[in-house]
């Protein structure tokens, strides 16, 4: 598996974002999208814990995309004691997909929708948590959007996979999911993923990284902090593909797992393998 580097850009206009990189849907980070966002010199751990402390915040761990798991909360703490316990230390207990807007509406007045393309979608902002070391396993996401993931504070590593990829990455039918670790790959039982490229960057404070529709992506946190993600959609093809993700995982794959348990997962594993031995069998 071959990693290269995430082109890093400032001053971008929106012409060349739209014909450089949205529309090849290709990733790039923004070093100064957010450079006029009040949060990024006011959203500070402490100043967080100080006047947003009491709300409830549901958590999740590594386990949250276990067959017999999936997305279930691993318990709720008041936000003040979770941003103590990842500033202490490495824990793998995440905020995950979570719309903190509607516990602290005013803190929507420090953040900025980007003009730098059409189709936000104003209604879904949706922060992340994450102590030293926690993973959001490699997935890519079920509505299909882009994705302009902004990180505060601390560092984040991601690494992102075209969807042309997917055969090599061990995609598991009817789900947005895989089992591949690109951190840490084991080639005997992926061997198909040693013909994959990533693209791979480290985010700093203040920067945002475009996530183009369909592209997988794998998030380390290097250091416990936090970021905030903004979507868009630019193409009723997304957005159908999105809702045929919502149909398949409602109806079929849940269904399926109630019904046949292991059993489900053992079979998604085995067609992710048969599909990933037909790239090897075509570049034999």
């Amino acid at each position: 598996m071959k990693l290269v580097p995430i082109e890093k850009r400032s001053g971008l206009t929106r012409e060349e974002f739209i014909e450089n990189y949205l529309k090849p849907s290709r990733p790039v980070v923004f070093t100064d999208l957010a450079k006029d966002w009040p949060a990024v010199q006011k959203w500070t751990f402490e100043w967080l814990r100080e006047t947003h402390g009491n709300i409830d915040v549901p958590l999740v761990d590594n386990h949250m995309h276990d067959a017999d798991k999936y997305f279930q909360i691993a318990k709720t703490m008041k936000f003040g004691d979770y941003l103590k316990l990842i500033e202490a230390g490495p824990t793998d207990l995440r905020i995950f997909l979570f719309d903190i807007f509607k516990k602290a509406p005013e803190l929507a007045n420090d953040i900025r929708f980007p003009t730098i393309m059409d189709g936000f979608l104003k209604s879904y902002k949706f922060v992340f948590f994450g102590g030293e070391g926690s993973i959001t396993s490699l997935h890519y996401d079920m509505d299909c959007s882009n994705v302009f993931l902004t990180q505060f504070q601390t560092r984040k590593q991601v690494i992102l996979f075209s969807p042309e990829e997917s055969r090599r990455l061990y995609h598991h039918p009817f789900t947005v999911m895989s089992k591949v670790d690109p951190i840490n790959p084991d080639y005997e039982r992926f061997p198909a993923l040693k013909g994959a490229v990533g693209h791979e960057t480290t985010l700093l404070h203040g920067e945002t990284i475009f996530i183009p529709s369909l592209w997988w992506h794998y998030i380390r946190y290097v250091d416990g902090g936090f970021s905030l993600a903004l979507r868009a959609n630019n193409s009723i093809f997304t957005a159908v593909r999105g809702g045929m993700n919502l149909v398949r995982h409602t109806f079929v794959d849940k269904s399926m797992t109630k019904l046949l348990g292991l059993g489900w997962q053992h079979w998604k594993e085995k067609k992710a393998v048969e599909n990933a031995q037909e790239v090897l069998t075509e570049h034999a």
